[in-house]
């Protein structure tokens, strides 16, 4: 199979699924630019012209109110941001407005709207336009939460949600879109709340979000050399939450290491360990193992940001807790290394 970029994918997916779908257009700030995006809205752009892919104003909430309305006039818009920090500005809208207006009406007003949004970390770019909120919208009934972590998905799971009648939100990390991968060329449509084993194994379960599955692949290598064997599980979903996949890997190695790329508090990791502690309890040899960001905001300064995110070696460090019994990660309060340090964080975060 012919491999695309994960940029190209999306760019790829959205031309097919336009091409098919005369409902669906693209609009947000920068979608017509030279650069697209990432290179993700330029061949759309350059294929259907400016009467289906709209340069907007810089309008957050506004742009957000326009497409819920076409949604519910029956068109389907795919509505880019170039941060899921500035989706903050469109809470109102979404969890007030998109996701419920299916539930208020008793199913006979659908709102088929599509937002692509980027996380994670970039270049120094700190607290407010690095951040992965997944969590936050896959708390919302009425919301759908995708993160594809494979070139593959990214147009796969795109094209599914440009099908749906309910708003989905497609989240991808920004360190994502010059990996590349398999993609076939013709249309096809991976299922939300579905997901997949990525590398079978047999004594420790790692279930990732995003970038952190291919972190877990890289962990995987790693501790291969040392007789340990994982499996890694994508879960491609935050919302849908397949918890049912997880658990039937859980049954065959007996411990988990969920892998996030948002913060550890309150996130898809804890909802996960909740599911997998009300569901497959039993079948757990050792407490589950979290692997994700401490509780502050990130840091602009690369030393700062070399503690701040996770990677391989904190995948590969949980694991080895888990197999020894203890299974626990830092406490939530507590920076990654910060006992080497000889301090921990304190003060209102």
């Amino acid at each position: 199979m012919r491999e695309l970029k994960y940029r190209e994918a999306i760019d790829e997916a959205t031309r097919q699924a336009m091409a098919k779908d005369d409902r669906i257009f693209v609009l947000g700030v920068g979608v017509d630019d030279a650069k697209g995006i990432f290179g993700t809205t330029r061949g759309p752009a350059l294929e259907f012209g400016g009467k289906r892919v709209l340069e907007t104003p810089l309008s957050e909430a506004t742009l957000t109110g326009v497409a819920i309305g076409a949604a519910l006039r029956g068109l389907h818009p795919l509505l880019v941001h170039a941060r899921n920090d500035f989706l903050m500005l469109t809470m109102d809208q979404l969890v007030n407005n998109a996701a419920k207006w299916r539930y208020m009406s008793g199913g006979t007003m659908r709102v088929p709207f599509t937002i692509r949004a980027i996380i994670g970390r970039g270049w120094g770019q700190a607290a407010q336009h690095s951040q992965s909120l997944q969590a936050m919208f896959a708390h919302v009934p009425g919301l759908q939460v995708v993160m594809p972590a494979t070139p593959a998905d990214a147009k796969g799971l795109l094209m599914t949600a440009l099908t749906t009648e309910t708003p989905v939100v497609c989240l991808e990390h920004r360190w994502l879109y010059e990996r590349s991968g398999p993609v076939g060329e013709e249309p096809y449509y991976t299922p939300l709340g579905h997901a997949a084993v990525v590398h079978e194994g047999r004594d420790v379960t790692v279930a990732g979000l995003s970038l952190m599955v291919g972190e877990a692949l890289e962990a995987a290598k790693a501790l291969a050399a040392e007789g340990i064997s994982l499996e890694v599980v994508d879960l491609r979903t935050a919302r849908p939450l397949d918890s049912e996949t997880v658990c039937a890997s859980v049954v065959k190695t007996g411990r988990l290491v969920i892998a996030d790329t948002g913060w550890r508090s309150f996130g898809v990791s804890a909802e996960l360990a909740a599911r997998v502690g009300e569901q497959c309890f039993g079948e757990l040899r050792a407490p589950i193992g979290r692997v994700a960001l401490p509780d502050v905001p990130t840091p602009a300064s690369s030393a700062l940001e070399k503690i701040y995110y996770p990677g391989p070696a904190e995948i590969a460090a949980a694991v080895r807790a888990t197999l020894s019994g203890r299974g626990r990660g830092p406490a939530p309060e507590t920076a990654p290394n910060a006992a080497a340090r000889g301090k921990e964080f304190s003060g209102p975060f």
